[in-house]
């Protein structure tokens, strides 16, 4: 007897054979586009931090140990609500400390975004050198930091 073509059961076969390689490649499709948009929110608000950390540095009357905040243009990132917080404090100093002297300060700062329900972070720290006021001395600048 000569047979031409597939058995029914053979077309079954192969059909399961193939749905399954379709489902498990749309699902690593889905899991790698996840990642990127994950990514791409990462990135974007490295880029934010980084542009805030630039204005924050070469700001010459940038509180000092008193945190302070904004919030970003939601037309700059996609339209999320974002924003920042940042805090000066002396990092190194000479000891004892005087009025004229030079010393290092450090910028905390700290980025978050909102993903629907849930808000994430991205933190960097800037360093930049100051002199000391009179002032920053009765505010306990004078200090040795971490």
């Amino acid at each position: 007897m000569n047979r031409r073509g597939f058995t029914l059961l053979e077309v079954l076969v192969a059909t399961m054979v193939m749905a399954i390689a379709v489902a498990g490649l749309l699902g690593s499709l889905s899991s790698s586009m996840r990642n990127a948009a994950r990514l791409t929110e990462r990135d974007r608000a490295a880029m934010l931090a980084k542009q805030k950390m630039d204005e924050l540095l070469l700001m010459d009357n940038l509180p000092k140990l008193t945190p302070i905040d904004g919030m970003f243009d939601p037309a700059t990132i996609g339209g999320t609500e974002a924003g920042w917080r940042a805090r000066l404090s002396p990092f190194e100093s000479q000891m004892p400390p005087a009025p004229g002297q030079g010393f290092l300060e450090r910028i905390e700062m700290e980025v978050w975004w909102k993903v629907g329900d849930e808000t994430r972070k991205f933190s960097m720290d800037g360093y930049r050198k100051g002199i000391l006021k009179p002032a920053d001395l009765g505010m306990g600048m004078g200090m040795a930091g971490r």
